[in-house]
């Protein structure tokens, strides 16, 4: 049978108990009582009870004769569970200091999972999938959820004393049971007179939050939000529709959020998880103009976009142009999505974009995206590293700050080196790889019969791959044009799996073959089917001539077996 939270098989369990007094001694017994070993922390001044003298005495309770300390939650347990205590009991009071200052050290979320004894690990491990699926922080949400509680039920109650229904002190033990009535979910009409419906209108509304709100907007509530709730619901407020609305308009005014992502190189299957969900959550999408078709048609129609308006000349207005959208947007509250091709931080400006929105007082999450300087390659058949072949990678920009070009990695045989951003500039770059040694920078040049492809469109459905060497690439794209965005990849790595052959300066590979492609370029899936197929066929015909062996006077045609496929 399952079993409670409370109720747990504690046999040689670390039992804390803070305090010397009565609850204390109770706490002991009942510690004994299933097996447990208490420790009892309290000073050797106190004046212990008398029932645990004597259990000190027989042994059964080790005291510890000290004030409480911090670390004794992490010292003093089984070395099985890392010497963390398996309960601890307070005894000094709900209102005394260290009772306060103890349950700090939990915070107001405490998650707690039970396997009924059969398995501890595998307990720990569904506590911690449990809280990675919370919102970071969400303790002091519930911090602040718990403040404007205290607070409604504080001004209810000395609302009530200050008009004389209540003779009674202020005591908070009272609030959940004053508060979770049979009545408290009752219908309260807009004129209605009753105080005790009343009263609650406020308590059941925050209860409502708690309910229905999503999780990442509770854990986004700010002291802001909270003044405008309390605001809004004030005993004296004009209407409950009224107040509803004034709340509402409160919650609207939070600040917006800033996520970069990136899309990766192109096909919508090279999309992250966490990209795709802030795709389909963002209230505002701003994509910079390389971001291909198929990952802007996830996008949901409701949502407003933005395609940067980057073209030659013009590439630092359009990045203004976008940081000033995103801040207009925000300032509304609308969670902003910054849709970058590859990877943001891979010459993607993300870094730049950070600092800017973070010296506006915006926190910047940043998610990653798979980067076509690793994956166009691996399209294109080619392992950037591979043992006795290639050792390192170096990934480079063919187009520096203004347009100017960056100096070119040196030679070394067991190199690969991929450009983005450098066809347009193919010339220039080539010349530079394969130029005169640089006797200030001790570089060498790369030998003009280096291997070499360049990828464009990666993933995409009009993938092109041109293979050849650095002697002929300018001449294989002036003819055969470019298809950008591409890039190229340099070095003998190039050579592993495909091989231009000593006859061919350049050859010419077109389409994206899929994920789902073999290694001689067919495709598994449909070998697969005709291989069933084939067979399927044969256990007809198999079946057929058996038949027409038990009934040979009746004519039957045997099928032969002329292609690999039949129709349903």
């Amino acid at each position: 049978m399952p079993a409670l939270l409370t109720a747990q098989n504690c046999r040689d369990n670390i039992h804390l108990v803070v305090g010397a007094g009565p609850l204390a001694a109770s706490r002991c017994t009942k510690s004994l009582e299933v097996s447990a070993r208490p420790i009892l922390i309290a000073p050797e001044h106190d004046d212990i009870h008398f029932s645990l003298a004597k259990r000190v005495e027989d042994g059964s309770v080790i005291w510890t004769k000290k004030d409480f300390e911090d670390s004794d939650l992490t010292t003093l347990g089984r070395e099985e569970v890392d010497h963390i205590v398996d309960a601890v009991f307070v005894t000094t009071g709900s209102k005394h200091p260290l009772s306060i200052r103890i349950s700090s050290l939990y915070g107001p979320l405490q998650i707690g999972i039970t396997t009924s004894g059969r398995g501890c690990k595998l307990a720990s491990r569904i506590r911690r999938e449990i809280a990675t699926l919370l919102p970071r922080d969400f303790g002091a949400a519930v911090d602040r959820l718990g403040t404007i509680r205290r607070k409604i039920w504080e001004e209810d109650k000395l609302a009530e004393l200050r008009q004389g229904q209540e003779n009674t002190q202020l005591e908070e033990e009272d609030e959940e049971t004053e508060n979770q009535k049979h009545t408290f979910n009752t219908l309260v009409k807009e004129a209605e007179p009753d105080p005790e419906l009343a009263r609650t209108r406020r308590m059941r509304w925050l209860s409502q939050i708690c309910e229905y709100w999503p999780l990442k907007r509770l854990a986004a509530i700010s002291d802001d939000d909270i003044a405008g709730i309390l605001n809004a619901y004030r005993r004296n407020s004009h209407s409950h529709q009224q107040s509803v609305q004034q709340a509402v308009e409160a919650i609207k005014a939070r600040k917006g959020t800033i996520t970069l992502a990136g899309s990766g190189p192109g096909h919508a299957s090279m999309l992250t998880v966490a990209t795709h969900e802030a795709i389909k959550n963002a209230h505002y999408i701003l994509a910079d103009k390389l971001v291909p078709a198929e990952i802007l048609e996830l996008i949901p129609r409701r949502t407003p976009v933005h395609i940067a308006r980057k073209f030659p000349g013009n590439a630092d207005a359009a990045q203004d142009e976008m940081h000033e959208l995103a801040l207009a947007a925000m300032k509304e509250g609308k969670d902003v999505l910054r849709l970058k091709q590859g990877d943001p931080y891979l010459y993607g400006r993300g870094a730049e974009e950070v600092v800017f929105f973070r010296e506006r007082g915006f926190q910047v999450r940043v998610l990653p995206g798979i980067t076509s300087a690793l994956s166009a390659p691996l399209f294109a058949g080619i392992p950037v590293t591979h043992r006795a072949v290639a050792d390192q990678v170096v990934i480079c920009t063919g187009t520096g700050r203004k347009g100017a070009a960056p100096e070119p990695p040196s030679y070394r045989k067991s190199k690969t080196v991929v450009f983005l951003m450098a066809l347009h500039r193919l010339d220039a770059l080539i010349n530079s790889l394969t130029g005169g040694e640089d006797t200030v920078n001790v570089r060498k040049p790369w030998p003009k019969t280096t291997p070499c492809a360049v990828i464009e469109r990666a993933s995409c459905p009009d993938q092109r791959v041109i293979r050849s060497t650095l002697e002929h690439v300018c001449r294989a794209i002036e003819v055969e044009g470019s298809r950008p965005p591409g890039l190229i990849v340099v070095g003998a790595a190039c050579e592993v799996l495909h091989q231009l052959g000593s006859d061919k300066q350049w050859i010419v590979e077109e389409g994206f073959k899929g994920l789902d492609q073999t290694p001689d370029g067919t495709n598994d899936l449909v070998a697969l089917q005709e291989v069933r197929d084939q067979s399927l066929l044969e256990d007809i015909q198999a079946k057929v001539e058996a038949k027409s062996e038990v009934v040979s006077d009746v004519s039957m045609p045997v099928p032969t077996v002329t292609d690999s496929r039949i129709s349903s």
